[in-house]
């Protein structure tokens, strides 16, 4: 089996089914497909499939021409049917793994995924979970589900972990140039997926486990949750000290080793940064072990939302407002700039709290035209928004602009020019001119608010 796989890797012959064309997903669905293979890929989000079908994408990072082109050369397909799976050789299970409200690992996606291979599941196949996940997934809890096919991992199929490592927006870092982390049951399903992977990637790197793939990616993305968390902190003690942190930062990076820059914010966002720690830490006290310095930051990072609430109050206390009936407009509701992916952004938080707070809320957004929050402990109902266009009216009516994101579509020196405060959470209005008594940035002196 492990020759033929091999033979049909190499020659493209093999046939690859992706399951999740969500930011992880359909990039390499397309990126696998441009390769030269044929690729089918599974969604249960029947608008997603026909979509694609029809040559159209609904994710930024990929060209609804390259999905046109792949799909008139009958290289993609898609489609809500677990059985098609049957006939590929390679599947790729590239589905959400969020957390529950109790922050605690919810896998109920990748199960869900894993049940529908066991359904198809045939002898020779590979099946690779690419998922971000607490070591010991795709072992402990992956492989048992297909084996209910009565098919046996390592024996009768091939089993691998090899972690996303998508930065939606980038376009410098792609699916197709950014190396990859292989781990496989055995040698031969390492060896194979490394094989598949390096006709995507030039640079494939293969460890002794899947358990040591899924630690490398929570390292990665832990490595970047402690260093926000410690500019974080050191930003809100800045604030006290009437330290512009922002200079700091700057003045640190002309140092040419041993420094990597991190930036504060209003929180952190995304499928990963928010999410990964806590995974580590629910799978650490299955061995007696307590991630404090790891949960530190998570805890860090989760309360820079409320910092920004308080400094949007103590902003509206200096012109005797209150925040309660207070109208604010938020400015940016994506994790990051410049991309339609709202999950888990900071945002959200934000907006709850100024809620809860009996304030009036709004936002814009150029990316994202639809964004609800709520339903939680904080906000107990869900409130779903609409982006208002952004206008000198809209922001002559705010008593406060609410900078979350700093999209480049934004002109900011007009924001400031046209609205009567704004808090900046992410430094895009330092360079404005005049005006400055307007503005307020987190991580700078905020000695003269009352």
């Amino acid at each position: 089996m492990y020759t033929q796989l091999a033979q049909k890797i190499e020659d493209k012959s093999a046939k690859i089914g992706v399951i999740g064309l969500g930011y992880v997903g359909l990039p390499l669905a397309t990126g696998m497909a441009k390769c030269g293979y044929t690729v089918v890929g599974v969604d249960a989000n029947l608008l997603k499939v026909n979509a694609l079908n029809s040559g159209s994408s609904y994710i930024p990072d990929v060209p609804s021409a390259d999905v046109a082109f792949l799909v008139e050369k009958k290289a993609l397909n898609a489609t809500t049917d677990y059985y098609s799976l049957k006939e590929v050789d390679a599947i790729f299970i590239c589905v959400p793994t969020p957390f529950d409200s109790m922050k605690s690992p919810d896998l109920a996606y990748v199960r869900q995924a894993a049940t529908g291979i066991a359904g198809c599941l045939r002898a020779g196949q590979l099946v690779i979970l690419q998922s971000t996940t607490y070591p010991g997934t795709t072992e402990e809890v992956v492989q048992p589900i297909l084996e209910g096919s009565g098919l046996v991992a390592g024996q009768d199929f091939f089993l691998a972990f090899s972690p996303e490592r998508i930065d939606p927006g980038r376009s410098d870092f792609t699916v197709e140039n950014t190396p990859k982390v292989v781990g496989g049951i055995n040698g031969e399903s390492a060896n194979l997926a490394a094989m598949l992977l390096a006709h995507l990637t030039p640079q494939v790197h293969i460890v002794s486990s899947p358990r040591a793939a899924e630690m490398t990616k929570l390292l990665e993305n832990i490595f970047r949750s402690v260093n926000i968390a410690l500019v974080n902190e050191l930003a809100i003690l800045s604030e006290r000290m009437d330290i512009d942190f922002w200079e700091v930062i700057e003045a640190a990076k002309t140092k040419p080793f041993g420094f990597m820059p991190f930036y504060p914010g209003a929180g952190v966002g995304g499928h990963c940064i928010p999410v990964d720690p806590y995974y580590l830490s629910w799978k650490a006290r299955e061995y007696d072990f307590y991630t404090r310095f790891i949960e530190l930051a998570a805890e860090v990072n989760g309360d820079m939302p409320y910092h920004t609430v308080d400094i949007v109050r103590r902003g509206l206390n200096r012109y005797g407002k209150n925040l309660r009936e207070a109208k604010i407009l938020v400015l940016g509701v994506a994790f990051k700039p410049n991309i339609d992916d709202a999950r888990n952004s900071p945002a959200e938080r934000v907006m709850e709290l100024l809620l809860k707070e009996g304030a009036h809320v709004v936002y814009h957004d150029p990316y994202v035209p639809h964004f609800e929050v709520g339903g939680n402990v904080v906000l107990k109902n869900k409130v779903r928004f609409e982006s208002i266009e952004l206008n000198t009216l809209a922001l002559a009516d705010a008593d406060c602009i609410v900078i979350v994101t700093g999209h480049q579509k934004v002109d900011y020196q007009w924001v400031v020019q046209q609205s009567r405060l704004v808090i900046d959470t992410v430094n895009v209005t330092r360079s404005v001119a005049g005006q400055q008594e307007k503005v307020l940035r987190l991580g700078a002196p905020l000695s003269a608010v009352n």
